[in-house]
């Protein structure tokens, strides 16, 4: 199925980006705040938005690399300070528009409801079936990370990578290969000091791509998108606004 925008998609991203007139601006504030789903969705966009103004802002103020000031001509000078911008202005709207392509008004899936409802429901099964292992949680450990990735990979037919989430305190336990409904799945499991556990779960789809989405199974959330006929899924015990950031970062590593 192709993916597609929206009116309502358009307008959420012009009202997040401050392009909308004062009439569509009313309009559409009218209708987010009966819809308690997109003021979120909005307030995690403006979020995002802010931290990727706090990352690339400070490149406008570094000076220029010496070697660039060589006396070499005018023109290819400017040539590679205008390819360097033009390279972070790429990235930064890549990763916004990736991560927040499906958010609109009504807050639409671009999952059709079957293959949504079965990545979420596998993903929230596997959770509550390993996550309470103590001593088998996983077939490969976490200090076995290179064979870990070399294995699921060749087993999914893809390359699996493995995200390092040691700046929310996580570290990986390990993996396991599943079965799932499209074939061989991908299980990875994250510790922290206290004992809390996330995974994440990987699976083959029909679909290239979709956006990022959030769902609950009974107490477990779980954040979940496609990418390169891949569905991937993190799950964890834990409220929304505290996964989001770990399930972006989750999202930015295996995604990009």
């Amino acid at each position: 199925m192709n993916r597609t925008i929206t009116q309502e998609q358009s307008q959420l991203h012009a009202y997040v980006d401050d392009q909308l007139s004062e009439e569509e601006l009313r309009q559409v504030e009218a209708a987010i705040q009966s819809n308690p789903e997109a003021l979120q969705q909005v307030s995690d966009y403006q979020r995002l938005n802010e931290q990727l103004k706090a990352l690339y802002d400070p490149i406008l103020d570094e000076p220029i690399p010496p070697h660039l000031l060589k006396p070499r001509s005018t023109i290819s000078l400017w040539r590679r300070i205008r390819s360097l911008a033009a390279a972070v202005v790429f990235v930064t709207l890549g990763l916004v528009t990736g991560l927040y392509l499906g958010v609109n008004l009504e807050t639409e899936p671009l999952i059709s409801g079957t293959e949504a409802d079965h990545v979420i429901d596998e993903a929230a099964m596997a959770y509550s079936v390993y996550v309470p292992e103590v001593r088998h949680p996983v077939e490969v450990r976490g200090e076995q990370r290179d064979h870990l990735v070399t294995w699921l990979s060749k087993r999914m037919g893809r390359q699996i990578n493995v995200p390092r989430l040691a700046e929310f305190d996580m570290r990986l336990v390990g993996g396991r290969l599943l079965s799932s409904e499209d074939g061989p799945g991908a299980l990875l499991m994250y510790e922290n000091i206290s004992g809390s556990r996330i995974i994440i779960y990987a699976c083959h789809a029909e679909e290239r791509a979709t956006a990022f989405h959030y769902a609950q199974k009974s107490e477990i959330s779980v954040f979940y998108w496609i990418d390169s006929s891949v569905s991937y899924a993190v799950a964890a015990e834990m409220d929304r606004e505290k996964l989001l950031p770990l399930a972006e970062s989750v999202y930015s590593q295996m995604t990009f």
